[in-house]
């Protein structure tokens, strides 16, 4: 879709920027993964972090529909998945369903186009680890931008799982984000909790945590302790670290625990072709998974 930024052999072409918008961003992998793979693919490209708080997002926007923005594509993280749409002139019909835009394709006539491949990428990682949906108890722990990515799949997938209970520790949230989604498709499956002792992780498959809780080193684990069981299977989006409080603890307990470096390199690779509409070839995206293993020691 990007002919400009790929340019012809033998020929000067301007470098094309790439990157990704959210607050904070000091944690992420993401210009590990694009620029491995501009690299890899000999692309005019480099893909940078752009920290931006709320207030700086118009302004930020309006640049990008300048002529003379060197921008062609962008990621969107916490906490500005939802918030972005409004700045969209186009929706991909999932990001449409979801209200969630994790990828900003800008054309060369500055058109943006929002697409939301965190839904697809994180069924990725679950067929890839093995981990079914269909029949099984799901506890999620969130309300933001990426938990209404996984919510929206779950839902609307033909392997539902047998239900889906959701805390976010404000509950206005919680019961605001399923009622916004069931205007859109079947939310029947999905049912708010008020308090975390409410989860009933007992007789539940597997915890899925969309919350920050975990970038930082002080922070406290999104459940107690004593809820956790070797039965569950916990899956925390965040990757960077690589092992945070909750799994750890779930560890402990016995339990299955994965991170989500998986989440972060199919997403990404949906989000690369989408801005240059193409299909990656699979030596491309090895390059690009064992960059991000390597960065996190092997943990994944």
């Amino acid at each position: 879709m990007i002919v400009t930024s790929l340019g012809q052999k033998g020929m000067y072409t301007p470098k094309a920027t790439y990157g990704i918008i959210g607050w904070p961003l000091g944690h992420s992998l993401s210009p590990l993964l694009h620029n491995t793979a501009f690299e890899a693919l000999g692309v005019n490209a480099e893909y940078k972090l752009f920290p931006l708080k709320e207030d700086e997002l118009q302004g930020f926007f309006a640049g990008l529909k300048e002529e003379s923005s060197s921008i062609f594509g962008l990621n969107v993280t916490i906490p500005y998945k939802g918030k972005v749409i409004e700045y969209m002139d186009a929706l991909s019909p999932y990001a449409q369903k979801a209200m969630a835009v994790n990828t900003i394709v800008i054309a060369s006539n500055r058109m943006l186009r929002g697409f939301n491949t965190d839904g697809a990428g994180f069924l990725s990682h679950l067929t890839e680890l093995g981990i079914p949906t269909a029949g099984k108890r799901i506890v999620l722990l969130g309300a933001g931008g990426t938990a209404r990515s996984i919510l929206s799949v779950l839902c609307l997938i033909p392997e539902r799982p047998h239900s889906i209970l959701v805390y976010n520790h404000h509950p206005e949230k919680t019961s605001q984000l399923i009622r916004d989604l069931g205007q859109r498709m079947d939310v029947g499956i999905v049912r708010p909790v008020a308090s975390v002792g409410d989860l009933n992780l007992e007789g539940t498959d597997l915890l899925i945590n969309t919350t920050p809780l975990g970038l930082r080193n002080d922070d406290p684990c999104p459940v107690a302790e004593g809820l956790l069981h070797s039965n569950l299977w916990v899956y925390d989006v965040i990757y960077n670290p690589s092992e945070t409080l909750l799994l750890k603890r779930a560890k402990a307990k016995g339990a299955k625990t994965t991170n989500g470096l998986g989440m972060l390199f199919y997403q990404g690779v949906l989000s690369f072709q989408h801005w240059v509409d193409r299909e990656l070839d699979p030596k491309v995206k090895n390059k690009m998974r064992e960059r991000l293993l390597k960065a996190q020691g092997g943990q994944a």
